[in-house]
């Protein structure tokens, strides 16, 4: 089975949580699928590149999905997720994936 690299799922995270909670109107559910998606590219993280490198991304995980919403206030929802789903990629592509 192909591996599928931590930026996609960290992007995943953010975008899938995002649309779940607007789909079904629950943010519960997007909430889930956000803590899901991070806890998964938290593991990946550790596991490719170190402890200290996966607390930092997981901060910038957090850090995104705070920082999208009043960014979706000036720039509107969907441009707001997307932008920082692929500063989040962006970054753990250049600390995790691009090693391996």
């Amino acid at each position: 089975m192909a591996k599928v690299p931590s930026s996609v799922v960290a992007a995943s995270g953010l975008v899938g949580g995002y649309g779940v909670a607007r789909w079904t109107r629950k943010r519960q559910l997007g909430g889930v699928v956000l803590a899901a998606a991070g806890v998964t590219a938290a593991q990946q993280w550790r596991h490719r590149a170190g402890g200290a490198a996966a607390g930092a991304l997981s901060v910038a995980y957090v850090a995104a999905f705070a920082g999208s919403h009043p960014l979706a206030k000036k720039v509107g929802a969907g441009p707001a997720v997307f932008g920082v789903a692929g500063a989040v990629a962006l970054a753990s592509w250049a600390v995790a994936d691009r090693r391996g």
